[in-house]
């Protein structure tokens, strides 16, 4: 008679199921720093190959192979891993949950600046199409539209005027830190008040009535 009772062959599979995860996590992070070492190396994003990369990380290409596609999928996990995680909505107000935006991407630049793998990937990534495409694709895109639905919840909350086109205003928003983070590189983006100070000032000449 069957029953539900465990057998003596379980408690292994189950202990060994749970050992999975961490070796799946010390797989991954051995092939992260793997990338990091070899652009720190002066290794460009072209030159970087999977069995290069695996080799570096002390793993199997077929290890790699079951978490991403291609090369280009890996590196985009790469760089993403760099950058600093987006700020959650608050919820309080548009105003607030604007100015976390902006003092984010403030932040992303500094980042930009210190941290050399992450400019020289920057840097590289316009060279290599498909690399580019795949980033904008799972990262760009996405921050943009967080970004856009902030301006629609703004408009909403009769924040910013409803007579003018959404990504119009998306970027008269974005465009000042962007370019003080992107194109003026001795740009001041120390001031931990700079985004407060940029949404009121746009908010002034935005704002319905103004």
């Amino acid at each position: 008679m069957k029953t539900d009772t465990p057998t003596a062959g379980a408690a292994p599979t189950c202990a060994a199921v749970r050992r999975g995860r961490p070796r799946s996590e010390a797989a991954e992070l051995a092939i992260f720093t793997a990338v990091e070492d070899l652009m720190a190396g002066g290794a460009n994003l072209s030159e970087l190959t999977i069995e290069g990369i695996a080799t570096a990380a002390g793993v199997g290409k077929a290890t790699i192979y079951r978490r991403w596609p291609n090369k280009e999928a890996l590196l985009v996990d790469v760089v993403s891993r760099l950058e600093i995680a987006m700020p959650e909505s608050t919820g309080v107000s548009a105003r607030d949950d604007l100015v976390a935006m902006i003092d984010y991407m403030r932040r992303r630049g500094l980042a930009k600046r210190s941290r050399w793998i992450l400019k020289a990937a920057f840097g590289q990534m316009h060279s290599l199409p498909e690399l580019h495409k795949a980033y904008y694709e799972r990262v760009v895109r996405p921050r943009r539209e967080a970004a856009l639905a902030l301006v629609r919840r703004a408009v909403d909350e009769g924040v910013l005027r409803a007579d003018l086109d959404i990504e119009l205003l998306g970027d008269l928003l974005m465009g000042p830190i962007l370019y003080r983070s992107i194109l003026w590189d001795d740009s001041d983006l120390e001031d931990p008040e700079l985004a407060g100070k940029m949404i009121d000032a746009l908010l002034d000449g935005l704002a319905p009535g103004a």
